[in-house]
């Protein structure tokens, strides 16, 4: 695999061999054959998960292995060419999918060892029937480029390669010359480029291809007949027009079928033909699938393997799609399609975040000559939950801003250069700006502060424009999850590292962090009304947010009361939830930043601020002063921003064993707590609660 593909051998692997050359029939970057997993019908793999899961690098990765091996096309279904069409070439003449399958046969086409180009005649044919439909106004040169392109597609790069050129280009000069006559303009193009067909001596096969149209359905086993339908559905759009995309779709694969038909072609030709199609989920991707799909479940069989990468999980078109986890096609996929279902023949393969090792492995390759803290690659991979994207993007700005930053937060804020051609700029700009939609990142960067959809509609009314309100929303949330950003109880954007990101970006929208401030206060008075309430899963969202603006002392003195009396499952996850505030570099009064680093919760946890507190009076002072440095050793140790501090840790440890000495009902379950919390924050994992019920839904992330 690559330098930076990790955690993918399910797909890569030689021996045993993993899903790629088990459906392509070759080891990756190698000449040599390997058994195929499914000899008569294949799947169409679409490898699936939210943005940075990796999907477009082990696209990249599987071009790469199997290039100039066999024929291999890769398309990203978000490249603008597939957006609109361009050199005046108007609509009813076009279509993503049109535009596609002419990107994807020119790439196809190129020879690969021990075989030659591959040709295209059918395809050809049937592009040039629909490109004819826009040349009522076209001016000659603007025909010309657009038949040349098309012609390539039936040259071959044989010993008359030199004929088969001139021979495009007399047809060129044919079909211009008879668009711009006065007979019946598609007629015209349609019947100069079956000419050459017949015209051509070279390629028996060729002439068999243009008797391909034929089969159109209502041509009447006429081939110019069957072209004009063709293109007369194509012009009229709508489910016309998906039908006549289909019969192209139908024609490349019936084209890649005939060359590797016969004895030489498949003693030449070591490994199935491989179509990538990335961000799927985007237009031409789904037509293009559905097409393949509805063909193979009604028995129209081709060998080509198409893998893509969909964002998200659920889509209506593939409800009946197999499924399967990376883990679970490592060896073999067990795939088998339902056949009164045309979406089962797709295999969804979700893609798993990258494990602790595969980060440590990803920060040391890119940080080999820099010295690395210990606890770097742990806490990058809490921070990001294995995001392969932030991983890679946070282990470049280490390697070119360590030793100067000293926290990931700084990693974070400091530039990073991804590309020689592209400025410097902050990283979790960089991230940001793949892993959320571009379109609502303001909205997202206010909203990611909120909890629920009620907070994120006092949010959205207080701080975003009147025109947004709790029906879009409602709507963004919806867009998240079809996204495949993971749901959490709790808060409104469930990806913790996404999360993270939206308020860094909140914090430093402006120098005074007025809108950082503004949206805590909102929320604090949002749940101001649940100050006095029973339910400490509402009281402690106030709290949390007092906390993120620095304010402690009401989460100190809730934590301090409600102590002796409050289940201590229940106490325990409100510490952790309000402790769970964001945290950034201390500010003035006025909330502009200090010059220098300054993160006091290690000194408050450590006791080394105890001395100048003004203990409540009439209060517990040594309990106050514990729960005071509980909270800010909690608060230090689970920020996915800071490296976990082993001193703090420790304290962490005395202050959880010194508490259970004054519950003894509780008193296992903060002893456990002692033992286990400081051990997963120097991990990187989440605090555990001992015997906690994870599916409660009691506000924490």
């Amino acid at each position: 695999m690559g330098r930076r593909l990790h955690g993918r051998g399910a797909l890569f692997d030689t021996d045993p061999a993993g899903l790629a050359p088990r459906l392509v029939g070759l080891r990756p970057h190698q000449h040599r054959a390997t058994p195929v997993e499914h000899p008569k019908e294949l799947p169409f793999v679409l490898l699936t998960g939210g943005r940075g899961l990796g999907k477009s690098a082990v696209l990249g990765e599987l071009r790469d292995a199997y290039k100039g091996h066999t024929p291999v096309a890769s398309i990203d279904c978000e490249d603008v060419q597939f957006a609109r069409p361009t050199g005046g070439r108007p609509l009813e003449a076009w279509s993503p999918v049109s535009q596609a399958l002419l990107v994807v046969a020119e790439q196809l086409a190129e020879p690969v060892t021990g075989a030659g180009r591959i040709t295209f005649p059918r395809l050809m044919s049937g592009l040039v029937a629909v490109a004819a439909g826009g040349w009522d106004d076209a001016d000659s040169e603007r025909i010309r480029r657009e038949v040349e392109r098309i012609l390539l597609l039936n040259e071959g790069g044989s010993w008359v390669a030199g004929f088969a050129g001139r021979m495009a280009g007399r047809v060129t000069a044919n079909v211009v010359s008879a668009v711009s006559g006065t007979g019946p303009l598609v007629a015209s193009a349609i019947e100069a480029t079956l000419e050459s067909f017949s015209d051509s001596f070279v390629n028996r096969r060729q002439q068999r291809a243009s008797a391909w149209w034929r089969a159109y359905p209502n041509a009447g086993a006429d081939a110019r007949r069957g072209l004009m339908l063709l293109s007369g559905h194509f012009r009229a759009g709508g489910t016309s027009r998906e039908h006549a995309e289909r019969y192209l779709v139908r024609a490349l694969l019936a084209d890649l079928t005939d060359a590797y038909a016969g004895m030489l072609p498949r003693m030449q030709r070591l490994g199935r033909p491989v179509v990538l199609v990335d961000n799927a989920h985007r237009a031409p991707g789904p037509g293009l699938v559905d097409a393949i799909l509805r063909d193979r479940a009604e028995g129209i069989a081709d060998q080509v393997v198409f893998v893509g990468g969909l964002r998200g999980t659920d889509r209506p078109v593939l409800r009946n799609a197999v499924r399967r986890t990376l883990a679970e096609v490592a060896r073999r996929s067990d795939w088998a399609p339902d056949p009164a279902a045309p979406s089962s023949r797709a295999l969804l393969v979700a893609l798993p975040p990258l494990n602790p090792d595969d980060t440590l492995h990803l920060v040391g390759a890119a940080c080999a000559v820099v010295p690395v803290p210990p606890q770097l690659p742990y806490a990058t991979h809490r921070l990001t939950g294995g995001n392969p994207l932030g991983i890679v993007h946070l282990a470049d700005s280490a390697a070119q801003n360590l030793p100067g930053a000293a926290s990931l937060g700084e990693l974070l804020t400091a530039d990073v250069r991804l590309d020689d051609d592209r400025d410097a700029r902050p990283t979790y700009l960089e991230l940001l700006d793949r892993l959320v939609p571009a379109d609502r990142l303001d909205e997202l960067t206010v909203l990611a502060a909120a909890h629920d959809h009620d907070s994120a509609c006092a949010l959205a009314e207080a701080l975003l424009p009147d025109d947004f309100g709790p029906a879009d929303v409602r709507a963004l949330q919806t867009r998240l999850v079809a996204e495949g950003l993971v749901e959490a109880p709790g808060r409104f954007v469930g990806d913790s590292f996404v999360r993270t990101l939206l308020l860094l970006r909140l914090h430093h929208r402006d120098a005074d962090h007025g809108q950082w401030r503004q949206a805590h206060e909102t929320l604090i008075r949002y749940y101001a009304h649940a100050a006095d309430d029973d339910d400490p899963a509402r009281a402690r969202y106030r709290l949390h947010h007092e906390l993120a603006l620095g304010r402690s002392e009401s989460a100190v003195a809730y934590l301090r009361d409600s102590f002796p009396t409050l289940d201590i499952r229940v106490w325990l996850r409100s510490l952790r939830f309000i402790a769970s505030a964001p945290y950034f570099h201390a500010h003035d009064a006025e909330g502009h930043d200090f010059a220098a680093r300054d993160d006091r919760r290690a000194a408050i946890a450590l006791g080394r601020t105890d001395a100048e507190q003004v203990v409540p009076q009439g209060g517990d002072a040594v309990l106050h002063l514990r729960i005071r440095r509980l909270l800010h050793a909690v608060w230090q140790l689970t920020d996915p921003l800071a490296l976990p501090d082993p001193k703090v840790c420790d304290r962490l440890r005395f202050e959880l064993e010194q508490l259970s000495n004054l519950r003894p009902a509780g008193n296992a379950l903060l002893w456990r707590a002692s033992r286990d919390w400081p051990e997963d924050a120097l991990a990187g994992r989440p605090l555990r609660v001992p015997d906690d019920d994870e599916d409660e839904p009691d506000g924490e992330a």
